[in-house]
């Protein structure tokens, strides 16, 4: 499987393959033709609590991605997991975030997983 993490403000590239974006909120100034996403499962996205927290700087990376682990166990979470696993599976697969440093991000999480 090929899984890469990129900015979504970042062009596109011929081998992303499926670009999904992996944000629950649309990034700030960019428009949906120039994104060219694919897919944008919101329901496998970190919750707007634990993102808040993370943000806030109340806990380490290597906590909120526990935390974001126990959130991709729910049922609708798990279910599109395994959907983006299964397109993973079929070609490249490009996971877009607006994150500035996506190594320390959900995005990174979501990567380790589908790998």
């Amino acid at each position: 499987m090929s899984v890469r993490v990129r900015r979504v403000y970042e062009s596109p590239e011929p081998e992303d393959g499926v670009r999904v974006l992996v944000d629950r909120l649309w990034p700030r100034g960019l428009s949906k033709d120039a994104a060219r996403v694919d897919e944008w499962p919101k329901a496998m996205t970190p919750s707007t609590e634990l993102r808040r927290w993370y943000h806030a700087g109340e806990g380490s990376y290597e906590e909120f991605a526990g935390r974001y682990e126990a959130e991709l166990a729910a049922p609708e979470a798990a279910e599109l997991l395994d959907h983006v696993r299964e397109l993973a599976r079929k070609g490249p697969l490009t996971l877009l975030t607006a994150a500035k440093a996506p190594g320390e991000s959900h995005a990174a999480v979501l990567a380790r997983l589908l790998d």
